[in-house]
């Protein structure tokens, strides 16, 4: 029986991580186990925590400790607008930035003819039903710049025709960014989305 067995595994599951590999697992862990008592323990006891408590929001799928995300609880983002965005990971994207101060609707993904991931697979259901219930008067996509995520995007624009103001976050050259190192679609977007100045 090997006397590391244990550590193996847990390198094996960090692995399995997105942004980590065997070699970054291998560090963390040697990492954490140095540290076991400023780092190690309180890590395992933080994961056993949201293990036990981390739920979906039955409102709009971000996630949280309760079943209504704090967003979806606060009155003061009721303000008739609703931000579609593909994953957790996108919703807290924008709230990093702090400028939109509505609610979210996370979807579960995009559309994808390839993964064979139609409109029943993800949450377009429960908005077009929120957009009814909660009395909202625009619906911002904020959905990857992909095909998928572009073919979603018309796909939730046809459903909610006529229902609600539909707008999309604008694509082009991001702030900073040099016209050199920008890709052909990222150019052709800003190009055609130019504005008077």
């Amino acid at each position: 029986m090997s006397s590391t067995r244990d550590i193996d595994t847990l390198i094996e599951m960090m692995a399995k991580l997105p942004g980590l590999g065997p070699r970054s697992a291998r560090r963390a862990v040697l990492h954490l186990i140095r540290k076991r008592d400023v780092q190690l323990k309180p890590l395992a006891d933080a994961m056993q925590v949201v293990a036990a408590t981390a739920r979906e929001c039955l409102n709009c799928g971000n996630v949280g400790t309760s079943d209504i995300c704090d967003i979806c609880a606060s009155e003061k983002r009721a303000n008739g607008e609703i931000c579609v965005v593909e994953d957790v990971a996108d919703l807290w994207a924008m709230e990093r930035a702090g400028v939109f101060k509505g609610r979210y609707h996370v979807l579960g993904g995009t559309l994808s003819a390839l993964d064979a991931i139609g409109p029943e697979d993800l949450r377009i259901p429960q908005l077009v039903n929120r957009v009814q219930a909660e009395e909202v008067r625009e619906v911002i996509l904020a959905l990857n710049a992909t095909i998928d995520g572009q073919t979603t995007a018309h796909y939730i624009a046809d459903q909610l025709e006529g229902r609600v103001t539909l707008t999309s976050l604008a694509q082009g050259v991001p702030i900073g960014g040099e016209l050199d190192y920008l890709d052909d679609g990222t150019i052709t977007a800003a190009l055609n989305a130019r504005k008077a100045l």
